[in-house]
C-alpha cells in the first residue's frame, strides 16, 4: 500500500468565489474533473495531530461522516507574514486583525469567500517540509 497524497475539501456557500480566490489570488495551479469542479494543488503539506477532548470528539457543528464528528482546520504556511498579508489584501482577501504571536508562529486568520476560515501563520517550528 502506498499513500501517494491527500485531498482536502472545503465547504462554501459561495464555491465559484472561493475557487476564483484559490485559482486568481493564491495562484494554485488546477485541473477542470468536469462541469467545472476545479481541483487545486496545494503547496508542499505537513500533517499535525492535536488531541481532542470528549466535548469536541462529538461537536456535530464541524460536520459529520458516517455519524462521526470530523474538526478539521486548515492553515497556510508563509515566509513573511506581514507582506504576504499586504499582498493579499491588495488582492482583496478579507485578513481578520493583525498577526499575533502564538508560540509556534506569527499567526493571522483569513475569512474566504462563503464562510471558509483559515489560518495564515508564519511558522516558528521545525517543519519537515521548509
Amino acid at each position: 500500500m502506498a499513500i501517494i497524497g491527500a485531498h482536502v475539501l472545503l465547504y462554501s456557500s459561495e464555491p465559484e468565489k472561493l475557487r476564483a480566490v484559490l485559482r486568481d489570488v493564491f495562484g494554485f495551479r488546477h485541473v477542470d474533473a468536469g462541469d467545472g469542479w476545479l481541483i487545486f494543488a496545494l503547496p508542499p503539506a505537513e500533517v499535525g495531530v492535536h488531541p481532542a477532548d470528549e466535548e469536541e470528539e462529538h461537536d456535530h457543528d464541524h460536520g459529520e461522516c458516517e455519524g462521526h464528528a470530523m474538526p478539521h482546520a486548515l492553515s497556510f504556511m508563509c515566509d513573511d507574514i506581514r507582506a504576504t498579508i499586504r499582498e493579499l489584501r491588495a488582492k482583496g482577501v478579507a485578513v481578520r486583525g493583525e498577526p499575533e504571536d502564538h508560540g509556534y508562529g506569527i499567526v493571522v486568520m483569513l475569512d474566504l469567500p462563503g464562510g471558509v476560515e483559515v489560518q495564515l501563520y508564519q511558522p516558528r517550528h521545525a517543519s519537515p517540509i521548509l
